[in-house]
């Protein structure tokens, strides 16, 4: 029997109300685990644009209180900034703050940076070191930084549930596995580290998506890129693998191909299997027709899928502007 949770209480989270909304849609959650990564792919794939700017809105500056209307959210929020807290001086509060409004002034929201065990003087060393991003890259850094954040308050989550605690009295077993889960996510954020390649066949689940999924997300609208044409390709070249500076002509197959939609999502541009053929891959958007007046006909983005990773899930997103663009590996 999972644990049901409520709207609310993801909201304590995450601010964001999309993301609440679609986590209590999946709840009830077996463990914290099914929970992270639940919220991993709510986050990362299903809101928009909007809900990440709704949730960097909801934190409060680092060094004052919150003034969020969700008691939980404050509380925790007042926690999360306790070591800052403790080891800051006067100047180094006015620099932190002073620090603060230009970086709001350049990139449009907050810094967010998950706080937990981090020291002013720390704090204010990593505003520095991002300050000089440019706003497409900081925007994807403040929304990971975000996430960080909401997997470590699920786990305080699942910490306060009553029938959690109870049942694990009773039940050693789920007890340790509660503990365990507890320990893996704030352990990944501790050592900053992760091994998605230990992922092993006996645990990845059936595939309910294509393993290769995209995203176009217009940073200089702040909204969803929609009506792009995207086309997925495989390399099948004569060489094991395209050479920089070398005709590729024939070497791309195409496995699919489709047009994003209202929240910049592309359709389905390969089938779903549980396990996807290794090789290199290139998807191209076809941005020239979107953006007619900006810098690129099309932007093409060539990425390789190792053996040991063809269990695994490959959302490769573009963040686009007239005159720049970015992407990552997302999940």
């Amino acid at each position: 029997m999972g644990l049901q949770f409520e709207e609310d209480e993801f909201l304590a989270c995450c601010g964001s109300t999309k993301f609440a909304k679609e986590m209590a849609k999946a709840s009830p959650f077996s463990s914290l685990d099914e929970a992270v990564t639940a919220a991993r792919e709510i986050w990362f794939n299903q809101v928009d644009v909007n809900a990440w700017l709704q949730a960097f809105s909801a934190h409060p500056q680092i060094g004052h209180s919150s003034s969020s209307s969700n008691a939980t959210s404050a509380q925790w929020s007042k926690g999360e900034q306790a070591t800052a807290l403790a080891t800051a001086t006067n100047s180094s509060l006015q620099e932190l703050s002073e620090w603060n409004a230009k970086y709001r002034q350049k990139f449009g929201f907050i810094f967010l940076i998950c706080a937990s065990g981090k020291s002013t003087d720390g704090i204010l060393a990593e505003l520095k070191k991002r300050y000089p991003n440019r706003p497409i890259a900081e925007f994807e850094i403040a929304a990971q930084e975000q996430m960080k954040i909401t997997e470590l308050r699920l786990v305080k989550l699942f910490s306060t549930k009553e029938n959690v605690t109870s049942t694990c009295n009773k039940n050693p077993t789920l007890a340790k596995k509660v503990e365990e889960d507890r320990v893996s996510v704030i352990g990944a954020h501790l050592t900053a580290a992760s091994d998605a390649s230990s992922v092993k066949k006996s645990q990845a689940p059936p595939r309910t998506r294509p393993p290769i999924t995209t995203h176009v997300l217009d940073v200089s609208r702040g909204s969803p890129g929609a009506g792009i044409e995207v086309c997925l390709e495989m390399w099948k070249g004569p060489q094991p693998r395209p050479m920089f500076g070398e005709s590729d002509v024939g070497g791309w197959v195409c496995q699919g191909s489709s047009t994003t939609d209202n929240d910049g999502r592309s359709g389905q541009l390969m089938s779903i299997v549980d396990v996807v053929n290794p090789g290199i891959y290139r998807i191209n958007f076809n941005t020239g027709k979107y953006c007619p007046g900006g810098f690129f006909p099309y932007v093409s983005i060539v990425f390789e899928i190792r053996e040991s990773q063809k269990w695994e899930h490959f959302h490769v997103p573009l963040l686009l502007s007239p005159f720049s663009f970015t992407t990552y590996r997302g999940s």
